[in-house]
């Protein structure tokens, strides 16, 4: 949500602060951990598949990801934007973002047909799968050791600074 100042310039209104850093990072928890279930997946191919787990993971991976991802666009980058004052480089940092997020939801659903497929105990090319799993787990991974590492790292501090 934006509100419009006298000069005409929009402004994030909704405060970025430690609840919407907390739930980032338990966002993040959960993509992580979802990502450690792929790998399990991907690592009990081809035989010892637990098609419950495969259903569980289809289930779960187009809402968190669509969930979080939503949030970052919204909220966190709206903020950041506003806070580095248009900075460029901050722009097309923010831009590759938004794309790799676009890429990881396309992903995640083809990912999400082969493993429902893949629970449900039908013919998949399970060198395919495999490769496409850990694809999508490493990616996952490194972009949130991005976010992280160059986005969120002094968030916390500077949160603390607003504190009374």
């Amino acid at each position: 949500m934006q509100t419009r100042t006298s000069q005409g310039s929009s402004k994030p209104i909704m405060a970025y602060g430690e609840g919407s850093l907390a739930w980032l990072h338990q966002a993040h928890d959960e993509q992580l951990a979802l990502c450690e279930e792929l790998e399990e997946i991907a690592d009990s191919l081809p035989s010892k598949i637990n098609r419950q787990k495969c259903i569980y993971a289809a289930k779960a991976l187009g809402p968190l990801f669509k969930g979080v991802h939503h949030y970052e666009e919204t909220v966190l980058f709206p903020y950041l934007e506003h806070k580095s004052g248009g900075s460029d480089t901050l722009n097309e940092t923010l831009e590759r973002l938004k794309f790799e997020h676009c890429e990881d939801e396309c992903f995640a659903e083809e990912l999400t047909d082969a493993l429902l497929r893949l629970g449900s105990g039908m013919a998949v090319n399970m060198e395919a799968v495999g490769y496409m799993l850990r694809g999508f787990f490493e990616s996952v991974r490194r972009h949130i050791a991005f976010e992280r590492e160059h986005l969120l790292k002094d968030m916390h501090f500077a949160v603390q600074s607003l504190k009374p």
